[in-house]
């Protein structure tokens, strides 16, 4: 029997199956984690409300909320306290779709504002011509195309299944954060129309912020390259 409430959930309320990780022994700290695969519908199973998000404004995010909520023992995925260890493999994963989203909007925001400094014109030519822009645009390029090579080699490693928890962890903080590089810059190339909501490069602002907080904070991202360097050099 569950009992309990998540907040911040992709596709909450949306999506019929849900994958929930909870104690079925908490002595054995996260050895008594489990995960249960939970069905939209189930009785005790309810939905709280849908944020208003800053950014990402396409996904669904809200919480969920169980109260007695019956979970036969044949919906449990895997084995008793297989959780933890599923939840920490599933992470590696969804850090890589993260920085691929990063380096998309990343790469979004290069060229639009690669288009706009062309065409814009100031003092008779276009801002493209000028240096501060250039810097800018060049600061873009080349960490899109570190962030997607980095994105890249986790990526192959995960398909090679191996290890690629640093790999993972390593694009996942790089792409976030030249995301939003990238977007401020694009903001501040586009001027003050870059400040208005029919400007690409403002969505792309708001949408890259989240980046660097959902699926470990960047924070969490850097405890981890350090634990794994660590861990490394001991061997």
């Amino acid at each position: 029997m569950l009992n309990g409430k998540k907040a911040f959930i992709t596709n909450a309320a949306v999506a019929d199956i849900y994958v929930v990780f909870a104690y079925t022994d908490r002595s054995k700290k996260r050895e008594g984690m489990s995960a249960f695969i939970i069905e939209k519908g189930t009785q005790g199973f309810s939905f709280a409300k849908i944020e208003n998000l800053l950014g990402m404004r396409g996904c669904v995010v809200g919480g969920l909320v169980f109260r007695d909520c019956r979970v036969p023992e044949e919906n449990i995925l895997g084995s008793e306290g297989d959780g933890f260890r599923i939840a920490m493999a599933t992470l590696d994963r969804d850090r890589i779709a993260m920085s691929s989203i990063g380096t998309g909007i990343a790469q979004a925001c290069l060229d639009v504002s690669k288009n706009y400094a062309k065409e814009r014109k100031q003092f008779s030519q276009p801002i493209a011509n000028f240096q501060a822009v250039q810097f800018m645009l060049a600061d873009m390029a080349m960490e899109v195309e570190a962030a997607r090579l980095l994105t890249y080699k986790a990526a192959y490693l995960a398909d090679k299944g191996g290890k690629f928890t640093k790999e993972a962890s390593m694009a996942k903080l790089y792409a976030s954060e030249v995301a939003q590089r990238a977007a401020i810059n694009a903001v501040q190339i586009h001027g003050g129309y870059g400040c208005t909501k029919e400007c690409p490069a403002e969505r792309f602002f708001r949408d890259a912020r989240i980046l660097s907080i959902v699926v470990g904070t960047s924070e969490i991202q850097r405890m981890v390259i350090a634990r794994e360097e660590l861990r490394s050099g001991s061997d």
